[in-house]
């Protein structure tokens, strides 16, 4: 099992966003250091909690504040961009990068975010979005001399030589093109299914063991179509994790903390408005209103001393059969900024080596 790290980012409301900006740099600074093998930074336009709405001008700087960490977009919201100019700025960050860059998309979630584009999301517009410019930016890196694409949401060509010297030339360092990473939140989610349908990294958002174990089902139900084998060692999950020296410290700086705040006043909501709530209790015989940070902390949080994490891990490890990488969820410490190392530092060397005995199951590995 790997360790990455996961960030929407999130920021409180009265954080400026220079300041949550500069907490996101040095975070990632923090997981090179310690050997973390990825990170993945969100886009959102419309959330307050969620600030961020270019992640490639914090990928930018990481890069350069960095040695080994391979760190991406989680993802680009792709119903957002127009594809050529997204190819060809993807292709300048993975040259910036050095070839650490991952390329991670997604379809957009929040209504708010529809509102301001004009993008149907209801209607599953947004998913439909998300394929074609996949396509136009594929093709956009790929060899061929000229195209035009009439498409439905988007027209696009790819001219022939002007004047002997103007044509596209921006490709990737990374060849064909950098790892594509899909993050997948419903159930049967459609971008998972993509994953599966063409051998991309597949990432599930933060939800209880059983419902992600139906993330699975979608990849492979992707992965069928295209006569793909997916290997589980791909799959990544994101979870809450928080470690600390005992049990009752790990929940005072989590539940009670900065954590808790966030999900509390945010993320919660946000999930009731969605009617995901279900998808958050170890029972569904257990009412809405019981869905509270404690009981999230309880049942779905990964925190508590070393030995009792990987306790955690390993019993949501064989809960959904097996993946390949634990991504952290990231948050706002900014005034309990040695605590939140710690607990990274924690799960790294101190929880991880407890887990080497998980291995990939053989009947599902590529």
């Amino acid at each position: 099992m790997e360790l990455g790290y996961f960030a929407m980012p999130s920021h409180p409301p009265e954080r400026g966003l220079k300041e949550g900006h500069d907490w996101d740099l040095h975070t990632l600074r923090v997981l090179d250091t310690l050997g973390y093998q990825e990170a993945w930074i969100g886009e959102h336009h419309t959330s307050i909690w969620e600030p961020h709405p270019a992640p490639d001008l914090l990928i930018a700087q990481a890069f350069r504040e960095t040695t080994t960490l391979r760190i991406g977009p989680g993802g680009f919201l792709l119903p957002y961009h127009h594809p050529a100019e997204l190819a060809n700025r993807v292709a300048m960050l993975d040259h910036i990068s050095g070839g650490r860059l991952n390329f991670g998309i997604a379809a957009s979630g929040l209504p708010s975010d529809w509102a301001m584009f004009h993008v149907d999301g209801m209607s599953g517009a947004n998913r439909e979005m998300t394929r074609e410019a996949l396509d136009i930016i594929l093709r956009m890196w790929s060899a061929e001399d000229h195209f035009d694409y009439a498409g439905k949401f988007w027209n696009v060509t790819k001219p022939e030589r002007m004047f002997g010297f103007l044509h596209p030339h921006l490709k990737p360092l990374q060849q064909p093109h950098p790892p594509i990473g899909v993050a997948g939140l419903s159930k049967g989610s459609d971008t998972l299914k993509l994953a599966g349908e063409r051998g991309y990294l597949p990432l599930s958002l933060n939800l209880n063991a059983g419902y992600i174990a139906s993330h699975w089902e979608a990849v492979e139900i992707g992965a069928a179509r295209t006569g793909r084998t997916p290997s589980r060692a791909d799959w990544r999950h994101v979870r809450e994790v928080f470690v600390a020296e005992t049990d009752a410290e790990a929940w005072r700086l989590s539940a009670q903390g900065p954590m808790g705040r966030m999900m509390g006043e945010y993320f919660l909501p946000l999930l009731a408005n969605f009617g995901f709530l279900e998808y958050l209790k170890h029972q569904p015989d257990v009412p809405d209103s019981d869905v509270t940070v404690d009981y999230c902390a309880t049942h779905n949080w990964l925190i508590g001393a070393p030995a009792t994490v990987a306790e955690k891990i390993e019993r949501l490890y064989h809960e959904t059969g097996g993946f390949g990488v634990l991504l952290v969820f990231g948050f706002d410490y900014l005034e309990q900024s040695g605590a939140w190392e710690t607990s990274l530092g924690l799960l790294r060397n101190e929880v991880l080596p407890r887990l080497k005995h998980l291995g990939v199951p053989a009947a599902v590995a590529a």
